[in-house]
């Protein structure tokens, strides 16, 4: 037999077979320490409580409150807590739905233990599937995006008296004209920097006069079009999501649905179209402030004249180089304008919405803009171009 400090409250009956585990007493809160003590104590005999376990008698039961439950479904189980606050004619319907709601409660906490206990690699697994998964959304929402616009853009051509020329020639000032200085620098220092390295590296094979086909082939095909394209992403394509979140969040574009007018006539396109016109002639200017900044570095570290670097460009370097960096230009120009009003149009709530949106499409677009443009080179390459 097995009995508390001050009253019994657990028996175990060997004389019977199988063994009968008798709960009675008061199984409260005063008693929470000394049920603990007897039920481990119960747990160390030998085959005591694997024995008796399916075998309870709750008919001495006294008194029971949330406390004592607790140690019914540490003593009984989860399984055999549920069936006894199901079938024990002993239970009073109250008791009853104690036992059963304390036990479904620790058995769902023993759950979430079990899960914040998962390993390293599986929440590393874990975490790799939600970021997939995603992505995966964030790609279907693009892709729908793109083709909304799309549409909407065939639909303006069919009735050219909805565009809004005054705000294409607005955006056009913003995301062209005003990004020309910042455009043309920048190019014009990785320019010097790649004719620094072409001369450093050539001049070891003795070949330093190759320095201006390096830089005239990089800033044509590839360096002009990406290096002007990922400085639009982020002034351009933040500059629209926080454009189009302010306005979102201040129900300017509700309001423009309910004065009858189109969102995407309105706020969409122009963008669109205006990065149609500006990046292709940014990437212009980025081509030629590139070889400006080559040309520069060659004049003074090898001695090659500006009138020798225009003879070698123009005799060596074919149109089809500038083609397929001008090629890529308007392709960029959607993807940029696109992303960047997606994510404006995604600002919910407030403006932490609109920071979190803003970083997204400047990361989205660099990320799909350096993406299709190893696309591009890798199909080029193939098709010999």
């Amino acid at each position: 037999m097995t009995s508390g400090t001050d009253s019994e409250l657990l028996l175990w009956d060997a004389s019977e077979n199988p063994p009968r585990l008798n709960v009675r007493g008061n199984w409260t809160l005063e008693n929470y320490a000394a049920l603990g003590e007897q039920i481990a104590l119960l747990r160390h005999r030998s085959g005591g409580l694997a024995s008796a376990r399916r075998n309870v008698d709750l008919g001495g039961l006294a008194a029971l409150d949330t406390a004592g439950a607790a140690r019914l479904y540490e003593l009984l189980g989860a399984e055999l807590a549920g069936e006894l606050a199901v079938s024990s004619p002993a239970l009073s319907r109250e008791r009853s739905a104690l036992l059963l709601t304390v036990a479904n409660a620790m058995e769902a906490a023993g759950e979430a233990s079990e899960k914040r206990q998962r390993g390293a690699f599986i929440d590393i697994f874990g975490h790799a599937g939600v970021a997939l998964d995603i992505f995966r959304l964030e790609i279907l929402a693009l892709l729908g995006f793109m083709g909304f616009t799309l549409d909407a853009l065939a639909r303006g051509l069919l009735h050219p008296a909805r565009w809004r020329i005054t705000s294409v020639v607005a955006q056009i000032h913003e995301t062209g004209l005003n990004a020309v200085p910042i455009i043309a620098l920048l190019n014009f220092m990785v320019g010097a920097v790649i004719a620094f390295l072409g001369a450093t590296v050539l001049a070891n094979f003795g070949a330093s006069i190759y320095t201006v086909n390096l830089v005239t082939f990089a800033f044509l095909r590839e360096l002009g079009v990406l290096l002007t394209a990922i400085l639009m992403a982020g002034r351009t394509a933040s500059t629209f999501t926080a454009q189009l979140g302010s306005m979102k969040i201040n129900e300017e574009i509700d309001a423009t649905r309910v004065l009858g007018l189109n969102p995407a006539n309105l706020l969409v396109l122009p963008r669109v179209l205006a990065l149609f016109v500006s990046l292709p002639i940014l990437t212009f200017v980025g081509m030629i402030s590139g070889i400006l900044g080559g040309a520069l570095v060659c004049a003074l570290q090898l001695d090659i004249s500006l009138a020798m670097f225009l003879t070698i460009f123009q005799d060596q370097i074919e149109l089809r180089h500038f083609l397929v960096g001008m090629s890529k230009a308007p392709v960029f120009a959607f993807v940029i304008g696109v992303i960047g009003c997606l994510e404006g149009l995604k600002v919910s709530g407030s403006a932490l919405s609109v920071g979190q949106h803003t970083t997204a499409s400047v990361v989205h677009s660099i990320f799909v803009v350096i993406f299709l443009d190893a696309m591009a080179a890798l199909f080029f390459m193939e098709m010999g171009w």
